[in-house]
């Protein structure tokens, strides 16, 4: 399991817990305060990926040392999971409120409302705590075309929006707000500073509790799934005429089964497999 299921899930899935979508953990001052500067200022978000790049031009040696240092205090601010949608379900079988609101990412990266994220809240009704601090900050990119403002959806509409979005190749995700609390799921792409960040070896998210894997006898061969996949695990034989997973590099989000004409890919618990049990 992630470090994350030992700190803060008692060596369960830490993502499972319902302490930790607690709403007394937002009267904690410190993470108030970073959750307002968060949503506050989008540029700053691209002003990050920026000093990333410049970060990756340094030598070796350099990014060695400063690296974990950064890695390490995401951990403890605003740090992810990747998630299938079947462990979304489970989540959102505690839950008592969703509320879906722009992506501050894309909304940095593209300069556009792309209405990808969703609040999660333990309280019941549209008028959480999350939502009220979110609110009070009067950020103009919560205002767009498609609707203003937070838009309260049941966790059965989500469910069925975040279904569309796999079918559009995104990948879900977690997202801790000063760690341990979770305020939200998101879902990614290539447009989201995660994944960017992420592809450029700085990882802001940790892999999912599990593999997928490639049933060979039903495989056709038609590379669906590896023109899919974010993280290039995904790879074709031409000898065989089959696709095959490659476990190191495999996020388990599971967007390849949904692709998959011949439902020859599932998933399977990381920990089956002792050489990727480790890799997050």
């Amino acid at each position: 399991m992630c470090e994350f299921c030992h700190q803060h899930g008692e060596g369960k899935k830490w993502y499972l817990q319902a302490e930790n979508y607690a709403q007394d953990l937002l009267s904690d001052l410190n993470r108030r305060t970073y959750i307002q500067h968060f949503f506050e200022n989008p540029e700053r978000l691209k002003k990050n990926i920026g000093l990333l790049d410049s970060l990756n031009k340094l030598p070796v040696f350099v990014q060695a040392v400063v690296k974990p240092l950064l890695i390490n205090r995401q951990k403890r601010k605003h740090y992810g999971q990747v998630l299938p949608i079947e462990e979304i379900e489970k989540i959102f079988g505690f839950i008592n409120s969703v509320v879906r609101l722009p992506c501050i990412c894309r909304q940095a990266s593209m300069g556009s409302e792309q209405r990808y994220c969703y609040g999660l809240s333990m309280e019941p009704g549209p008028d959480t705590e999350m939502g009220r601090i979110i609110r009070s900050i009067g950020a103009d990119y919560l205002t767009g075309p498609e609707t203003s403002g937070l838009e309260t959806v049941s966790p059965e509409e989500a469910l069925n929006q975040l279904r569309e979005h796999e079918k559009k190749n995104m990948i879900h995700s977690v997202w801790t707000f000063v760690t341990p609390f979770i305020g939200g799921i998101c879902n990614c792409d290539l447009n989201c500073m995660a994944m960017r960040a992420t592809g450029k070896a700085y990882p802001v998210m940790f892999r999912a509790e599990f593999l997928a894997a490639v049933d060979i006898e039903a495989c056709s061969g038609c590379q669906a799934c590896m023109r899919a996949c974010h993280f290039g695990a995904i790879s074709y034989s031409i000898r065989d005429e089959k696709a095959s997973i490659d476990p190191l590099k495999c996020y388990g989000c599971g967007i390849c089964r949904v692709l998959c004409r011949k439902d020859a890919i599932a998933l399977v618990e990381r920990s089956s497999l002792a050489e990727a049990a480790n890799q997050w």
